[in-house]
């Protein structure tokens, strides 16, 4: 498919990584995954993505916000769509985000997701990409 939108999930679960992929590829999204944020930066190098889904939380050296700093400082990065997900849950969804965050992630939604949910989404953020 020429229009496939492709799509990088960063998460340290390899059963959410399955999940989504699942679900996405099922829909015509050409999916990638990542369990480290390393991996992901740098398949993220190789071959940016229309979007990239990625864990606030992860075990790892860099956490989900050192990722989205990380690509707002590279220039072929930055404009790439992020979209967070967490299983910690916040009647404040600012309550999750540090200081200077906010601005610079598209779409945030909670563990466990919805697929519905999830593809809407995910489809709104590739739109135009």
């Amino acid at each position: 498919m020429a229009d496939q939108k492709r799509v990088l999930v960063i998460d340290d679960d390899p059963d959410f990584l399955s999940f989504v992929q699942i679900v996405l590829k099922a829909n015509g999204y050409d999916v990638r995954t990542a369990t480290s944020s390393s991996e992901g930066l740098e398949m993220m190098r190789r071959e940016p993505p229309d979007l990239v889904i990625l864990d606030v939380m992860m075990s790892y050296v860099l956490d989900g916000w050192s990722v989205s700093r990380e690509m707002r400082s590279d220039p072929r990065l930055r404009q790439i769509p992020i979209m967070l997900v967490s299983a910690i849950v916040s009647d404040e969804e600012d309550n999750l985000f540090p200081k200077g965050e906010k601005e610079h992630v598209k779409a945030f939604m909670s563990k466990p997701l919805d697929p519905s949910a999830l593809l809407r989404r995910v489809a709104e953020l590739t739109q135009g990409a």
